[in-house]
């Protein structure tokens, strides 16, 4: 493994060319279940040598929005699935810009057109580690799966919001998520 001083051009690219990335996040509590997800169409953008953020779509969970509001800690994992084998992680504060507030428009700007997302999730980094993957298996990049962009659209504005009223209210540890939600 060796730390790197920053995101620079070549690991911006490396970090560009990936189709998939993991996100992991954790509460506070010792007994706090650690959160893992899988990542994808194409909605992570570098901002800078220390700085990026991606688009996050709503899903079945908002868990990384509840271990961010409490403690910020995140890190994204990128793997070489094709070409060199290699391991990136960037370790950082995580801040959750939801649609409601001033900087999500600047920050969308940055993902073109698409749907919107129910927050950015912005990350400024502190560590940023490579290792060799070795141990990572080869695979080739098909397609990006249509369901999520499909289920939105079909769902609508005012049915998503439902949706995540419905379900994205806390997560699995009870902790609250997005902020409208706690707004009457």
């Amino acid at each position: 493994m060796r730390l790197l001083p920053d995101i620079d051009s070549a690991l911006r690219d490396f970090i560009a060319a990936q189709h998939l990335f993991f996100v992991g996040s954790a509460p506070l509590a010792a007994d706090g279940h650690v959160n893992l997800s899988p990542k994808g169409l194409g909605t992570l953008r570098v901002l800078g040598p220390h700085s990026v953020a991606y688009l996050d779509y709503p899903g079945s969970g908002a868990e990384t929005i509840a271990h961010l509001r409490e403690n910020g800690r995140i890190v994204l994992m990128f793997c070489a699935f094709d070409g060199p084998p290699r391991i990136v992680r960037l370790h950082g504060q995580g801040t959750v810009v939801e649609p409601q507030d001033a900087a999500f428009a600047a920050l969308r700007a940055h993902f073109g057109d698409g749907p919107g997302g129910r927050a950015i999730i912005r990350i400024e980094v502190a560590r940023v580690s490579d290792s060799c993957g070795h141990g990572v298996p080869l695979m080739a990049f098909e397609a990006e799966r249509s369901q999520l962009p499909a289920w939105m659209d079909h769902k609508g504005e005012d049915g998503l919001r439902e949706y995540q009223a419905q379900k994205n209210r806390a997560s699995v540890d009870g902790l609250p998520t997005l902020r409208w939600l706690d707004t009457p």
